[in-house]
């Protein structure tokens, strides 16, 4: 059997075809999951905006204005000093709990949103048991919390 040239290049474009399937497949999974997080990360944003402004407007006083139009950025501005700051670990605590703590309660809020429907097509979880791992799931963000507090061995954290 003698297979010709356009028949190689044929075969070998199906195999691409192929490749480029699981990539979108691939792509397709992370995209509900960045709109997810982009979601969040907008929302706690303009949280604290509202929050600043409207604590400045109870205090008579003026807002966050230099950030940006409006003040808008200094949220934005915020989180990113508090990722570029030095970490200040306890002397006389255990740092390995001390540094796992906060971790917990991040991914513990961030798990939480998995089970909760956006839409008829957005969800990203369908379970049976959706409302009770999200009680479980969001009860753990405090427990990171105490671990932090146990483990900076500070007598004001109990």
């Amino acid at each position: 059997m003698i297979i010709h040239t356009t028949e190689m290049q044929t075969i070998n474009s199906f195999s691409r075809l192929e490749f480029l399937k699981e990539v979108y497949s691939i792509i397709w999974m992370l995209v509900p999951i960045l709109t997810l997080v982009l979601g969040i990360t907008l929302g706690v944003l303009v949280i604290v905006w509202l929050e600043r402004e409207i604590s400045a407007g109870i205090q008579q006083r003026i807002g966050p204005e230099y950030a940006g139009p409006l003040g808008i950025l200094q949220a934005l501005a915020d989180g990113t000093k508090l990722l570029f700051k030095e970490n200040l670990l306890p002397s006389r605590g255990d740092t390995r709990l001390f540094s796992i703590g906060p971790s917990i309660a991040v991914i513990s809020i961030l798990l939480s949103y998995s089970v909760i429907p956006f839409s008829y097509h957005f969800i990203l979880a369908d379970l049976s048991i959706g409302v009770f791992l999200w009680i479980v799931i969001s009860s753990l963000a405090p427990v990171g919390l105490l671990i932090s507090g146990y483990a900076s061995n500070n007598k004001y954290s109990f």
